[in-house]
């Protein structure tokens, strides 16, 4: 009788590599390996000879770059989305591109289940969990680190005694995700909220004190809401953050320290590194300003809160992300133009911007001899305006002041 199959998501590191063996043994499943490629600057082949090596049957990987970029990363950004108004969303916007990933292996090798190693007070286990439902409730789940809580020296030990291939990179007290959209670092000393992060936790972005001591600029320039060119060059999207998170983390801009409230009820100091985001979330943001009406700003800002919600519970494929993802394509149909940024010290500042849809008439904001704003159509709509409150100040004897 054949065994059922299983696909994993592999990241190729010790816990997954482990987890190879785990879900085989243990479990009694034939394992498929699934590694989506969204930024991690890992060896695709490395990974497949060590997924096979582990014991899996098979290893799917995939270049997904470009795709985490035009497809997710940009209709995060968007929305503006900033959870608690503060973290792009990295990791949390890597994991529905993943499961998704997870489902189409496991319908091309006719698995009937999918794992994952996330832990069981961790974020992503909520993500994988529900996405996965969203996409095929019919498959099982199963997270074996949630059930048996392994620890980091457990797995060392039970690689090393099954000959299991794990990374021999030198041991970091800090635990990092990375991908296109931001760096996550974790453990070790960020663990105090009292305590600054240290340099030697930090990869992509430099210190203030060894930023360049002038301005660097950057032109983004914006077609419907997704940018398209940086400084006037055309580049695709994988590129163009690369290229905007380079010279961003060059000035030191991108760094953020939360102490961030986890879907699990967790209150946790998170730390992330994420240059092209911030830079390219402040460039979109002021671009929409410059481009809308105010009462669409107002709703639109309501709704982007709640965008960033569901990215970081877990509900990409939910039906209310897709109408609000339909609400943005409308919205975004006249945020094109260029918007130019002063990088500086780890500072970050719009400096100007164009658009031909920019809701801007300088002869009616103007001051000067072009003023051409009837001043006195203002004193009509201030005793509109003001109407009902005159009103009820004559019912209430002056207002509502205490005496």
């Amino acid at each position: 009788m054949s065994r059922q199959k299983i696909v994993l998501a592999y990241s190729g590191g010790l816990d997954t590599s482990v987890l190879v063996r785990i879900l085989r043994e243990d479990y009694g499943y034939d394992v498929v390996c699934c590694h989506a490629d969204v930024g991690e600057a890992r060896d695709p082949e490395k990974i497949r000879e060590r997924a096979m090596k582990a014991g899996a049957i098979a290893c799917e990987v995939v270049s997904a770059q470009d795709e985490f970029a035009k497809d997710y990363c940009f209709p995060a950004m968007q929305a503006n989305a900033l959870y608690q108004g503060v973290y792009p969303l990295s990791a949390a916007l890597s994991r529905p591109l993943i499961a998704r990933h997870l489902v189409q292996a496991a319908r091309k090798h006719g698995a009937t289940a999918v794992a994952h190693g996330s832990t069981g007070k961790g974020n992503d286990q909520v993500r994988f969990d529900l996405a996965v439902q969203g996409l095929a409730p019919d498959l099982k789940i199963v997270a074996p680190q949630r059930e048996k809580n392994i620890t980091r020296d457990e797995a060392m030990a039970y690689a090393e005694k099954y000959g299991i291939e794990v990374p021999t990179t030198k041991k970091s007290p800090f635990s990092i995700d990375e991908n296109l959209w931001g760096r996550s670092i974790e453990g070790g000393i960020l663990e105090d909220p009292a305590q600054e992060g240290p340099e030697e936790a930090f990869a992509w972005t430099k210190s203030w004190k060894d930023a360049p001591d002038e301005p660097g600029y950057l032109k983004i320039g914006f077609e419907r809401g997704v940018p398209v060119t940086v400084n006037g060059e055309p580049m695709p999207p994988a590129a163009l953050i690369r290229k905007v998170g380079e010279v961003a983390g060059r000035h030191g801009v991108g760094r953020i320290d939360l102490m961030e409230d986890r879907v699990v009820g967790i209150k946790s100091r998170e730390t992330y590194e994420c240059p092209a985001a911030v830079t390219l979330i402040t460039a979109h943001r002021d671009l929409e300003r410059f481009t809308t009406l105010g009462h669409s700003l107002r709703v639109k800002a309501l709704l982007d809160q709640k965008y960033a919600e569901l990215i970081y519970e877990g509900f990409w494929f939910s039906p209310l992300r897709r109408a609000l993802q339909a609400f943005n394509d409308e919205h975004e149909k006249t945020v094109t133009g260029e918007v130019t940024l002063r990088l500086f010290k780890g500072s970050l500042h719009v400096v100007g911007r164009t658009s031909p849809y920019g809701v801007y008439n300088r002869a009616l904001s103007s001051y000067g001899r072009e003023d051409a704003f009837d001043h006195r159509a203002s004193e009509g709509f201030i005793k509109l305006v003001g109407l009902p409150l005159q009103l009820f100040s004559r019912l209430h004897a002056g207002g509502t002041e205490p005496a």
